[in-house]
């Protein structure tokens, strides 16, 4: 299969040339962390967690944090949707902005200490990686960039609502 664009052709293994080739590849692989293998997902919830601290710095408010996630979910249905698109594989492992949306989310939402976003790291990766209802559901039924997008924002509920379980009921925070 090859790309119709003066992009070029699609490779079987997507290189750092051919991401960068178009703004929706570069974001959908995550800054190229979805490049790195193995488990390109875990490393592009690492790259979100470094981001986050410089990103609230610059967003500052609550609220503007909310707008940048927000349209960053929207950029993200975008730069999957054509990204799966152009690989011809609606949710490629390599594409990895889900997971940092949803992680930043997640690091939105718990409090902000090493120990919570840890906690917070290990159980949105959980959560993601085994997929249970209805995570895998909308994982193997939405297959365009809303679907990419949809099934790591469950993962993401799932991993806050363990952390407000255990801190409400063990740690009582």
């Amino acid at each position: 299969m090859t790309d119709i664009s003066s992009a070029g052709p699609v490779p079987a293994s997507p290189s750092f040339g051919w991401m960068r080739a178009r703004l929706s590849r570069t974001i959908a692989f995550g800054l190229g962390s979805g490049l790195i293998r193995p488990a390109p997902g875990t490393w592009g919830t690492l790259l979100a967690w470094a981001l986050w601290q410089p990103l609230t710095m610059v967003l500052g408010a609550p609220l503007h944090q909310a707008i940048f996630l927000a349209a960053a979910f929207v950029v993200g249905i975008w730069a999957c949707d054509r990204t799966g698109r152009d690989l011809g594989v609606p949710d490629h492992g390599g594409m990895v902005w889900d997971e940092m949306v949803a992680f930043w989310t997640v690091l939105w939402l718990i409090p902000d200490s090493v120990v919570s976003q840890a906690f917070g790291f290990l159980l949105f990766r959980l959560f993601d990686i085994l997929k249970p209802p209805p995570i895998g559901h909308f994982d193997r039924r939405l297959k365009n960039g809303l679907g990419v997008m949809w099934d790591d924002m469950i993962a993401a509920f799932y991993a806050l609502l363990v952390c407000a379980l255990y801190w409400r009921i063990v740690a009582q925070v």
